[in-house]
């Protein structure tokens, strides 16, 4: 089903390491509003869509958040790399440090790992796509937290690419939920 191209969705080349802004960015991989737990909940819930269109959205969709996944890891990647334990330790990347070293570990800005326990496929298409509406909406406005704290034009450029994304992805669920409200079928989930 998968074919791994080997390039990312959007060029990431970053010089300035800046681990304080990395430990912002980790909560976009793997915190509760993040890119792991998105591409997670969106391939889950495909499967109970009604219609292929549905299921082809959620798929979609949850396929780009793996590429999303992989674009947040490889920033957070480059912003620690080349930082010295001076700057770890004043920047307050220590404790993920000293776990993790440099490693992409999936948790938030605040060290907590990630949980599925946060991911919701209730079965019901209108509660799911809904639910995904407002994932959607989360994630932009996390992005937008994290762009008005960076000021490198090479993490801007990338966090903000992603940013459109989340904006694509939303109006994506909108027509998948129009397109369930207007089955036949509706009736079933209301």
């Amino acid at each position: 089903m998968y074919i791994y191209e080997k390039k990312l969705q959007f060029p990431i080349h970053i010089k300035n390491p800046d681990p304080a802004l990395a430990r912002y960015i980790i909560s976009a991989y793997g915190g509760g509003d993040g890119e792991l737990g998105a591409s997670i909940r969106y391939l889950s819930q495909r499967f109970t869509m009604p219609c292929a269109r549905t299921r082809a959205i959620l798929n979609d969709i949850g396929n780009e958040e793996l590429s999303h996944l992989e674009m947040v890891g490889t920033i957070v990647f480059q912003l620690l790399e080349g930082a010295d334990n001076e700057l770890i330790e004043k920047t307050g990347y220590g404790p993920n440090y000293i776990n993790h070293g440099i490693g992409v570990y999936p948790c938030d800005s605040q060290g907590v790992p990630f949980n599925a326990a946060a991911i919701q496929s209730t079965g019901n298409p209108i509660v799911d796509l809904n639910e995904n509406l407002a994932a959607e909406e989360k994630a932009r406005g996390q992005y937008e937290h994290i762009l008005a704290l960076a000021k490198d034009p090479d993490v801007i450029k990338p966090l903000a690419f992603l940013r459109e994304r989340e904006i694509v992805h939303y109006q994506r669920f909108g027509e998948a939920l129009r397109i369930v409200k207007e089955s036949k079928d509706s009736k079933k989930y209301y």
